[in-house]
């Protein structure tokens, strides 16, 4: 299981697929506002002129020495709805994000948000 604790280390860290090829560099991490537990994290992406951030669901993560590893590929990843580096995500895009990678998308019981930044 991830730790929430960890996630500060994480920061900056090349983010690879199951391959190992590099998907970009870790941005930030949103946890379930449900369980509180990383859900997903922002990898930021593109070219230095036009960088983006992209989300990538954590759910089969792992942590190495300088990298974080998801369990999903990096052209699926870097289709997925971006942001800009200094946006934020709008709460009616979260659906997109999780469809994108066919996860259920619930949001909460008074149609709370389902991802936040700790």
């Amino acid at each position: 299981m991830i730790r929430v604790g960890d996630i500060r280390e994480w920061r900056t860290h090349n983010v690879v697929d199951p391959a190992g090829h590099k998907i970009g560099t870790l941005e930030a991490i949103y946890v379930d506002t449900a369980t509180d537990l990383p859900s997903m994290a922002t990898v930021q992406i593109g070219l230095p002129t036009r960088h983006r951030l992209v989300f990538v669901p954590l759910d089969e993560a792992t942590v190495g020495p300088g990298y974080v590893k998801v369990g999903y590929d990096k052209a699926l990843v870097k289709d997925c709805p971006a942001i800009g580096t200094d946006d934020v995500l709008p709460a009616e895009d979260e659906a997109a994000i999780f469809q994108h990678y066919g996860l259920t998308y619930a949001p909460g019981a008074g149609g709370e948000r389902r991802l936040a930044r700790p």
